[in-house]
């Protein structure tokens, strides 16, 4: 089963954002925790990660920092406490002008509503991943495009920005993936789990029952409940609704489809069944999460 691919399918039901930021002298930013999963590359010069349980671990130009599900972390010249750092500063400021010491591109996708995918929060508070550029060259080439794309708004670019992020999160998954060796990575491995949930990704609009998921597993019920809770988290049918409701929030997000027309295409019957199902998910009607997010993306600094 690709994890990868269906976390970043998850995540894209979040607002994405990037923005790059330079640094000189002593200089340090606490990042607060959210709901979401964000990353920082150093573009140049050297500083600290700093986590929560107080270690540090020296960043070099080609460094990757991943926050899986958002957990508060800090960057630093020189090794310092988590505490003692001011708070990052969000707000849609451009690069301090002249001379600087440390840069840096942040990108993140803030989840408004939903919760982070399961798998993400298996992984530690915060990763941090050095450069391999003989190994994986294409890295900073997608970084010179991030870079790129923050300098300025141009037509195209809210497609453009999410394409970017997919692009480094999957590289720096795949990166931690091998960094780990599988140790901390969570994996469904039984090939009639696998099956069930391709199937599920594949067409969240069938009307799945844990029968067929089983005669696709080729598993017996008690037997297919009991490994796939094991493995994915959850009872089948309550891992169905989650996805099409994740499915349901991107679609809400980044087209203006009907509601009716969204209902049908994640599996509901009627936009009334659809509704009272995503409000028990996202603690908001379709219509008003909609509404939610356009607002949230409309004020939302540019960069």
């Amino acid at each position: 089963m690709d994890i990868i691919s269906e976390v970043i399918g998850s995540i894209r039901a979040g607002r994405a954002s990037a923005r790059r930021i330079t640094e000189s002298g002593a200089w340090g930013a606490r990042y607060p925790p959210f709901v979401g999963i964000g990353f920082h590359i150093v573009l140049s010069g050297t500083g600290f990660l700093v986590t929560r349980n107080g270690s540090t671990v020296a960043l070099q130009p080609g460094s990757v920092v991943l926050a899986p599900f958002g957990a508060e972390h800090g960057l630093s010249h020189a090794p310092r406490k988590l505490g003692s750092l001011p708070v990052a500063s969000m707000g849609p400021e451009p690069p301090r002008p002249g001379p600087y010491d440390f840069e840096f591109l942040c990108g993140c996708y803030r989840l408004d509503r939903g919760q982070i995918h399961r798998f993400l929060r298996d992984l530690p508070d915060v990763v941090a991943i050095p450069p391999d550029h003989d190994r994986h060259p294409h890295l900073p080439a997608m970084t010179s495009l991030l870079r790129d794309d923050v300098a300025e708004d141009r037509p195209g670019t809210a497609a453009t920005r999410a394409a970017l992020l997919d692009l480094i999160l999957v590289h720096a998954l795949r990166r931690w993936q091998e960094q780990s060796g599988g140790r901390d990575w969570p994996a469904v491995t039984d090939p009639g789990i696998a099956a069930a949930l391709r199937a599920v990704h594949d067409e969240p609009e069938t009307q799945w029952t844990v029968q067929r998921l089983c005669d696709i597993a080729g598993m017996s019920r008690t037997g297919f409940v009991r490994r796939f809770t094991a493995l994915v988290g959850k009872p089948p049918m309550a891992y169905v609704t989650g996805w099409r409701l994740t499915a349901a929030a991107r679609l809400l997000r980044e087209t203006r489809d009907p509601l009716a027309a969204i209902a049908q295409r994640v599996g509901y019957s009627t936009e009334f069944t659809f509704a009272s199902a995503f409000r028990r998910e996202y603690g908001l009607a379709p219509g008003r999460f909609r509404r939610t997010v356009q607002l949230a993306d409309a004020a939302a600094p540019p960069r």
